[in-house]
């Protein structure tokens, strides 16, 4: 686990092993795919997924896009489903207006940039990424305060996109609102959650199924992430809100 503030890593245990980020690999990919569209490769209105939907869409998890699969399980805008497949439709979609693997957008926009040496994309560009708790921080910082990463890139992951979408927080149930920005999952007033009842609505960050997660409270000033050997579960449902409390009584 590490705690994060404005400055950078006020504590953490590193072991110095690369652990799955899982789903957590989100947040990475929106992050490139973000800074693409600031370039003007790709567009956030580019058509992308069912009909009517856009890359944008896919980002806030809006496109009526199934889980797995790369067809429509809702109209557009109408329920926010949790997509897998519709990261992985975006980031084959800037690879192919560059002509680069997604990897090598990956690396050159995010993983270089913030000199996350010992972190690789080993897989789906949904959750493939592969790292050290001190990468996980470093990102959770830039996201905390960005420097090197784009101010618009981070303000459109953590924004609300697409309001008064209702929709399943997978190991958590249905939310009403289930609000996401471009990448990042926010807390809103949702119950129950992941993040601890301290947290700011503000917050965001995501989970993943290996016990990942990485949170930014910007209110508070402090980000927190955590890396696991042991797959979500029931554990973390009971164990993730009180740590997070105690991380924001002890460096907030």
């Amino acid at each position: 686990m590490a705690v994060v503030n404005a400055d950078g890593i006020v504590d953490m245990h590193d072991d110095g092993r690369r652990q799955k980020w899982a789903s957590v690999t989100k947040i990475a990919t929106a992050l490139t795919i973000l800074d693409a569209c600031q370039e003007g490769v790709v567009s956030l209105d580019d058509e992308l997924g069912p009909p009517g939907s856009t890359l944008a869409h896919l980002l806030a998890h809006a496109s009526g896009m199934g889980p797995d699969e790369r067809e429509a399980m809702s109209p557009l805008e109408k329920r926010r489903i949790y997509s897998n497949a519709g990261y992985e439709t975006a980031a084959g979609h800037l690879a192919q207006a560059t002509g680069s693997p997604f990897t090598e957008e990956l690396n050159d926009r995010l993983i270089e940039l913030l000199d996350m040496s010992d972190t690789r994309l080993e897989g789906s560009p949904a959750h493939g990424m592969v790292g050290t708790i001190g990468d996980l921080a470093t990102m959770a910082r830039e996201l905390l305060a960005p420097s090197l990463v784009l101010n618009q890139v981070v303000e459109l992951a953590s924004t609300l996109a697409y309001p008064g979408l209702d929709g399943v927080l997978p190991g958590y149930g249905r939310q009403s609102p289930n609000d996401w920005g471009l990448g990042c999952e926010i807390r809103d007033h949702k119950s129950p959650h992941w993040t601890a009842p301290e947290n700011s609505p503000a917050t965001f960050g995501h989970f993943g199924q290996a016990g990942s997660f990485c949170w930014v409270d910007r209110d508070a000033g402090l980000a927190c992430v955590s890396l696991s050997d042991t797959p979500f579960g029931q554990w973390a449902i009971d164990a993730w809100p009180p740590l997070s409390s105690k991380v924001l009584a002890a460096y907030r």
